[in-house]
């Protein structure tokens, strides 16, 4: 059975993968088919099926999902500003998948975690990975139309607003994983000296 914050954890990685395929899926839609168009396709479809893994994990583990009211990336848009093109959301989108993919390996090295949570965890992280890769290309391909330095200072700029929003709006996560860690190594020196 979950406790009150591995259930908020949780439920906070769907929320935010819920929000990720609902924006990804409007910017495909809006978009003229080819490669990035194909692989945006794809990239909403993953964070669609994320947030199905995170409410099954929750289930097999006799919960119900929370529901909360923001998001991570909610907060983006205030700290760095509304993206101006494609080549500045797929910029945010670097630096956000890259914040996700430390948090999930940050989870999955609390000592004795669930075995169904890091196979979720193991799961998403394989396609958090490929998220990295395509927008790193397709950054790589519209140097010719906006220049390397100016996607790197862009990719700086919300890597700023990264760090702000962590900051700021990630203490309740961040105060959450402490405890699990905690908790563990607590339980863990009991068993040994007990």
């Amino acid at each position: 059975m979950l406790n009150e914050n591995e259930l908020w954890l949780l439920s906070f990685y769907r929320t935010s993968e819920i929000s990720g395929s609902l924006f990804f899926g409007r910017l495909a839609r809006s978009m003229k088919p080819g490669p990035i168009q194909r692989d945006m396709t794809k990239h909403f479809a993953d964070e669609a099926l994320h947030a199905w893994y995170w409410t099954s994990c929750i289930e097999k583990l006799g919960a119900q999902p929370l529901k909360l009211t923001e998001a991570y990336q909610d907060q983006y848009l205030v700290a760095a500003g509304m993206p101006a093109n494609l080549m500045e959301v797929l910029a945010i989108t670097q630096i956000f998948e890259k914040r996700v993919i430390n948090e999930y390996a940050r989870h999955s090295r609390i000592p004795d975690v669930d075995p169904v949570v890091r196979e979720t965890l193991d799961k998403i992280t394989a396609d958090e990975r490929w998220h990295i890769e395509w927008v790193r290309k397709a950054l790589g391909t519209m140097e010719a139309d906006y220049g390397k330095e100016l996607i790197e200072k862009t990719l700086k700029r919300f890597w700023q607003a990264d760090r702000q929003v962590y900051s700021k709006t990630m203490k309740e996560h961040e105060e959450r994983v402490q405890y699990l860690l905690n908790k563990r190594s607590i339980s863990k020196e009991s068993q040994k000296n007990g």
